[in-house]
């Protein structure tokens, strides 16, 4: 009930940046033996901004991800992808042809962003709908990126003071 809240907050902050570096990339999930993309945005701090589900890889997928990474987020300085033909077919379409980068380990940032993810995924025992995984790929974006810690920056004193202030600001019970 709260992350769209959280998202809502993160967005206005966040709108009056526009020396953003996205980071944009797909992953295979499976939906009851049945393939499926997850598109995810990141920028340059890691920070998902955008998940988005479709069936197929290609530019028709990509376009309506974009469009609305864009609405949402303003304009964006550089977008870093893969190599994958879709990015530079709709990039180009949408007039961005000139902010892309690609690179071979440029999209590390979005890629690394995938291991919550996956962990989450797997203790879930997979998604049996799209609408599912469109659901919980946005929330849990959202609730990810307000509760991380960075635990490998602060000690553990400090780090369970933070994550106690943040679960007594959720109102979410510790385990």
């Amino acid at each position: 009930m709260f992350a769209a809240d959280i998202q809502r907050q993160r967005v206005s902050y966040m709108k009056g940046f526009s020396h953003w570096r996205w980071h944009l990339d797909e992953v295979y999930v499976r939906i009851s033996g049945e393939m499926h993309y997850l598109w995810r945005a990141a920028d340059q701090e890691g920070e998902v901004l955008e998940s988005y589900v479709t069936k197929t890889r290609d530019k028709k997928a990509y376009l309506p991800f974009m469009g609305k990474t864009l609405k949402r987020h303003g304009q964006v300085e550089t977008i870093t992808t893969d190599g994958l033909r879709s990015y530079k077919a709709a990039t180009t379409e949408l007039g961005n042809q000139d902010k892309q980068e690609v690179g071979r380990r440029a999209s590390n940032r979005v890629e690394n962003s995938y291991l919550p993810f996956r962990r989450r995924e797997r203790a879930m025992l997979r998604f049996r709908r799209m609408k599912s995984l469109q659901k919980f790929a946005s929330v849990h974006a959202n609730v990810h990126n307000h509760s991380s810690q960075e635990r490998h920056f602060v000690d553990r004193q400090t780090y369970k003071a933070r994550r106690s202030a943040l679960l007594a600001e959720c109102q979410i019970p510790m385990a």
